[in-house]
């Protein structure tokens, strides 16, 4: 069965809220969260009734994608609650001004189409989201008297839902958490580290997202590049995305799965270290 992220995304969003009820960015976070579910909901069902592997277009369904991050984007800009720049390691600031929001939409779109494309394997997607998801949680707690409680505690419920589910997704994998979880997940991260000045942690402990999507880009580019006549083509990876790289190389499932748990544990502490 798929469509999991049904029963896990809502679990993990209720309990984030009750973590701190009286913080007005907790709904709006919960309600994107929720937007992305829906969208990948959709998606889902089109492919079951349908009974193919095309569900929503891809046009169709980035621009559903772009509507809910866009209305988030509106509240944030009437509360004043994005930064104006990117806080980096040692003190560096990165200003951006009014590039913060086509920056923002970048990330929601980003985000959730590469934890999307990560879940491809039992277990993949679910250890590494949990695994982010702790990270930042944690960063923001260490971060002292500037820490963000509130949005650190919704990380950790969303932490504690992917890894309850990951009990049932782990290989075997007796059910799937489908578009319903991997872009629900993907907004979450997007849209706790847009408010919380996290974009420098998440791009660093999310690294094993962000390989996968790149993947995928560099894969389709140097095909298109050194297409011939006869409409064959190089490709970079064997397969993309990068976890099916591995896999054809003679990998094993479940030691590609557990080896991209390990690096993104390994980056989740680089992070830790160099948290802005």
């Amino acid at each position: 069965p798929t469509m999991g992220g049904l029963l896990l995304v809502p679990c993990g969003v209720l309990v984030g809220g009750l973590v701190s009820p009286g913080d007005q960015r907790l709904m709006p976070v919960a309600l994107v969260t929720l937007a992305f579910l829906v969208i990948g909901g959709i998606d889902d069902w089109r492919s079951l009734t349908k009974q193919t592997n095309k569900g929503l277009s891809p046009k169709g369904k980035l621009l559903l994608q772009a509507l809910a991050a866009g209305l988030f984007l509106l509240w944030a800009a009437l509360h004043r609650a994005l930064p104006g720049g990117i806080a980096l390691p040692f003190g560096w600031w990165l200003p951006l001004g009014l590039l913060i929001w086509p920056l923002a939409l970048f990330v929601f779109l980003a985000e959730s189409n590469a934890t999307n494309l990560t879940d491809g394997l039992d277990g993949l997607a679910a250890g590494v989201g949990a695994i982010v998801f702790m990270g930042l949680g944690l960063q923001l707690m260490l971060r002292g008297n500037s820490g963000d409680p509130a949005l650190a505690g919704f990380c950790a419920a969303l932490a504690g839902a992917w890894l309850g589910f990951l009990l049932h997704n782990r290989n075997p994998a007796q059910v799937f958490m489908g578009d319903t979880g991997s872009l629900a997940m993907g907004a979450a991260l997007s849209a706790i580290a847009l408010l919380s000045n996290s974009l420098w942690p998440l791009l660093l402990m999310g690294g094993v997202l962000l390989a996968e999507s790149l993947s995928v880009i560099l894969q389709v580019w140097v095909f298109k590049a050194t297409k011939g006549s006869d409409g064959q083509g190089h490709r970079l990876f064997r397969m993309a995305p990068l976890h099916h790289h591995f896999e054809e190389g003679g990998w094993p499932e479940l030691q590609v799965v557990v080896s991209f748990w390990g690096v993104s544990l390994i980056l989740v502490l680089l992070g830790l270290v160099l948290r802005p």
